[in-house]
């Protein structure tokens, strides 16, 4: 840790710690923060992934998922990362997601979304099966989460944009499971980033406490009866956390607190947090969402069809055609009544209608949106050739081949390549290539 800890901080968690625990608390900023990932389970299981990795992975202990890294590594352009297969996530922010305990067929909330670590994590618990809906209200940082969802081949997720009283109104008591990442003054994250040090006092956590009480007020709206919220936040303020969900619990009489958790970096494998598990009472019920019947059934789209039969080896699924001619594979249920909030994404970005050739275009979401078993024609790439085609290169193919092909990657489909007499050529968005 480079920057000072304003001294009305430190002298809080001096009394908050007890002297001995305060002064590892120091010594643990001054030791380099080590880096983890995440496997995403959606895609492959932990030790599958620890063979195919050409790096050391050591368990955090914090998760069976969760993996610590060298800082050598550079996993933002390596293929495994690429494929959708890991995401990098501090370890302790890996626990909130797995306390909510979101299954199959349910319908999830995640309040505060971006950039989308604890969202693929719930993805990956309802194994695409189910309603998963991720707000964030910032629009740049919603953008960011629908990238990290479709990397990672998140299938089953409506993405919003909107307050959360703005939720509240429009699907009330709709959700079996609430996650609620509150912004917060990130205490937790000192030990790297100076400029949550730098934006520190006390005024600010008093600040972020209003704000949190406000969105819990939203989130509890939203829960249905027999449901399960978990708040948290990587901050140590007992304002922000115990002192929050006590204030939430005096006005909630149907709510009940399970347990809490607190990571500390001197006395834990992560930074900061703070975790609560929350319960409301009442009978679990199916949740109720209402379905514009009128959108329900979709039109044909002959192109798109046309193209999955000539790309895929598995049955079609529903399809949607926006008037600009962007094609998508909805989640289950929807179109939802969405009462006015902007919907940025709805399921999978399958690709685009061009309106004067009727030509339809895969997007590269629906490339890392299925395992390579589900396309007719796959391009296995490896090494240098693997490197130039991430890097949005042509590549050499069978010149059998023809059409649509996924090229993958240790077995995963990476992205798009058309194959042209004996030429793959290459679909990868220049926004997501990887130049070495």
């Amino acid at each position: 840790m480079q920057k000072p800890l304003p001294e009305a901080y430190r002298e809080r968690m001096r009394a908050q710690l007890g002297e001995a625990d305060f002064r590892a608390y120091l010594a643990a900023l001054e030791r380099p923060q080590k880096r983890a990932l995440r496997v995403n389970t959606l895609k492959i299981v932990a030790d599958a992934f620890r063979k195919l990795a050409d790096f050391p992975l050591e368990p955090t202990g914090l998760t069976p998922e969760s993996f610590f890294f060298d800082d050598g590594v550079a996993i933002g352009k390596h293929p495994l990362h690429a494929a959708g297969l890991c995401y990098v996530q501090e370890p302790s922010a890996q626990v909130p997601a797995g306390l909510l305990d979101a299954r199959p067929g349910m319908t999830v909330l995640d309040l505060c979304a971006a950039p989308g670590g604890k969202t693929t994590q719930l993805a990956a618990g309802m194994q695409n099966a189910g309603l998963l809906v991720a707000n964030e209200i910032v629009r740049s940082r919603a953008e960011t989460l629908c990238g990290n969802l479709e990397r990672l081949g998140v299938r089953n997720a409506l993405v919003t944009c909107a307050r959360p009283d703005a939720l509240a109104s429009v699907w009330s008591g709709l959700f079996d499971r609430v996650l609620v990442d509150a912004p917060c003054s990130g205490e937790g994250m000192f030990r790297k980033d100076d400029s949550a040090v730098a934006d520190w006092s006390p005024e600010h956590v008093h600040a972020c406490a209003l704000r949190q009480r406000e969105i819990l007020e939203s989130a509890a709206a939203l829960l249905k009866p027999g449901g399960r919220l978990v708040y948290s936040t990587c901050t140590f303020s007992p304002e922000e956390n115990e002192e929050t969900v006590a204030s939430f619990l005096t006005r909630h009489a149907e709510f009940a607190l399970l347990e809490t958790r607190r990571y500390y970096p001197h006395s834990s494998a992560g930074e900061g947090q703070f975790m609560a598990v929350l319960t409301r009472s009442g009978e679990d019920s199916p949740a109720t969402f209402a379905v514009v019947s009128k959108r329900t059934d979709a039109k044909p789209i002959p192109a798109f069809a046309a193209f999955w039969r000539e790309t895929f080896a598995i049955e079609p699924p529903r399809a949607l055609a926006l008037p600009d001619g962007r094609v998508f594979l909805p989640p289950d249920g929807f179109p939802l009544e969405t009462g006015g909030l902007h919907v940025l994404r709805a399921g999978v970005p399958a690709g685009e209608l061009d309106a004067r050739t009727g030509r339809f275009t895969p997007a590269h979401a629906l490339a890392l949106a299925f395992p390579a078993g589900a396309f007719l024609r796959t391009v296995t790439l490896s090494g240098e050739p693997l490197a130039r085609f991430l890097a949005g290169e042509t590549s050499a193919c069978d010149p059998a081949l023809s059409g649509w092909c996924a090229a993958t990657a240790y077995g995963y489909p990476v992205g798009w390549g058309k194959a042209v007499q004996g030429v793959l050529k290459n679909h990868i968005p220049k926004g997501l290539r990887i130049i070495r």
